[in-house]
């Protein structure tokens, strides 16, 4: 079940520059970051409200974040709506027949998350992520 939106994700070529851009013009600091090897990505959320942005940069240049901003450029990556169970979803979707990406959760910045393939969701690459409790 769906419980809110959890964040938007903007890929950018540089993140501490785009961190500093969000400040200035809207007053928001970024808050958690990481490094994700194991995605290709460094990432970074900014708190607004009871959602986020993150932003998330490749810092490998095989990675499907990098080949994704090498055809596409700076913007929009996916959505990332808040579930009970990734798992379940996962499966229920799967059960459906709805193309997945990941077809069981996995460690993401935003807790445990899954993601289901842009041509199941009309083009939007959408995460699906339970917080870690």
């Amino acid at each position: 079940m769906l419980k809110r939106l959890q964040h938007v994700c903007i890929v950018v070529k540089n993140i501490d520059e785009t961190a500093k851009v969000y400040q200035d013009l809207f007053g928001v600091k970024a808050g958690h970051s990481q490094v994700m090897p194991e995605q290709g990505v460094k990432a970074v959320l900014i708190p607004i409200g009871d959602t986020e942005i993150e932003l998330i940069e490749p810092i490998d240049s095989k990675s499907g974040v990098a080949k994704f901003l090498e055809s596409k450029g700076e913007g929009l990556h996916h959505i990332c709506l808040e579930v009970d169970d990734v798992d379940k979803e996962l499966k229920r979707l799967d059960a459906k027949g709805t193309a997945l990406v990941d077809k069981v959760g996995r460690g993401g910045l935003a807790g445990k998350v899954g993601f289901l393939h842009p041509k199941a969701t009309k083009g939007v690459l959408i995460e699906l992520a339970q917080p870690v409790k």
